[in-house]
């Protein structure tokens, strides 16, 4: 029996490398213009979202970028985040050997649970990171009920 089996001397990187090849390939299809002519690049820039009794704080990661690039958005219970980081040029003479940095249009749409005070929300934008604060409506802020004996 042991005649029989035949070690397997496949490359485990290479085989993931053609999975990722392929995903590109799949999202560059399904997120490409409406007529195929040229594809749009898109990112997802990564958030950090935080509770506390008064307000929701919202972290977004956006190096690089001027305040004007982006905009911050309250609509039907949902913040949204959107702008577009443009690619930087390449330069003539050099030889990139790994490109990693995400460029193109981003969206991104944080669910508010509950109600907010909409014309109190502050967005400070420091060191590449956007920070929002959006305070928690009264009626949704937890309430400490005292007991009596």
């Amino acid at each position: 029996m042991a005649r029989t089996l035949v070690p397997w001397t496949g490359n485990p990187v290479r085989m993931f490398e053609s999975l990722r090849k392929e995903m590109n390939d799949l999202m560059d299809e399904f997120f490409g213009t409406p007529d195929g002519s040229e594809l749009t690049p898109w990112f997802a820039p990564r958030i950090n979202l935080a509770e506390t009794d008064q307000a929701y704080e919202i972290s977004v990661d956006l190096p690089g970028m001027k305040p004007e690039e982006f905009a911050v958005e309250l609509k039907d219970g949902q913040l949204w985040i959107s702008g577009e980081r443009k690619h930087e040029h390449e330069e003539k003479g050099k030889t990139y050997h790994r490109v990693e940095r995400q460029y193109g249009r981003f969206q991104r749409a944080v669910g508010l649970p509950t109600a907010v005070k909409a014309d109190k929300i502050q967005a400070e934008y420091k060191d590449g990171v956007l920070r929002i604060t959006v305070p928690k409506d009264e009626s949704a802020q937890a309430k400490r009920i005292t007991v009596k004996t």
